[in-house]
């Protein structure tokens, strides 16, 4: 039987444990992910068995003693001026736009986190009716990058128009349109690594 990882968020505001849980599972699709609103609601539970507590930086403070025991496994949702307080421990910057975020957790989970996550926990390359021609590969990866259209086809050397192909030709192959979508999709089928995004 193959392990599931299982993932804790501990935060009092729902709306934002809310939407990294929905991007974690999008990101994670094998891992079980459980919100807490309260410490004690973590710990009412069984809360060694999380394999990563995403915790709020004021859970955090305020229950430091058990996060410390376990700081491999914590990740704190902050901004950028409390991660100065947190040195030695991952943090999450939770104010950063979506496509960054989703870097962010990509990149947590292909470094410092990876071990954590068993094998079988990243998603297998999917098997698309219709594989990613290699050119097709080369501009997503440019995508991932943040490149327009326009510097895609200089630094490929090809037409607009042909950039714009090979993207129409990518949204309909994968089914996805965003370009965190891609993102993601690029980094979890390791067309692209999460630190050169």
């Amino acid at each position: 039987m193959k392990h599931v990882p299982e993932i804790a968020i501990v935060d009092a505001n729902t709306l934002s444990a809310f939407g990294l849980q929905t991007i974690l599972e999008e990101l994670l699709p094998m891992a079980m992910i459980r919100s807490f609103n309260s410490f004690e609601a973590l710990i009412d539970d069984t809360p060694d068995m999380y394999a990563h507590y995403f915790v709020s930086a004021q859970l955090y403070m305020e229950h430091t003693s058990f996060f410390l025991q376990r700081k491999k496994k914590a990740i704190v949702m902050a901004g950028e001026s409390q991660s100065i307080q947190l040195s030695g421990v991952s943090v999450l910057n939770v104010y950063q736009p979506k496509e960054m975020l989703v870097k962010s957790i990509l990149k947590l989970h292909q470094h410092a986190h990876h071990k954590g996550f068993p094998p079988e926990a990243v998603p297998p390359r999917r098997v698309i009716e219709h594989e990613l021609s290699p050119r097709e590969i080369e501009v997503l990866a440019l995508i991932t990058k943040g490149l327009i259209n326009k510097e895609i086809a200089d630094k490929l050397n090809i037409s607009l128009t042909t950039v714009i192909t090979h993207r129409k030709n990518i949204t309909e192959k994968l089914g996805i349109k965003s370009v965190s979508g891609l993102t993601i999709y690029a980094v979890m089928n390791g067309y692209v690594e999460a630190d050169r995004i």
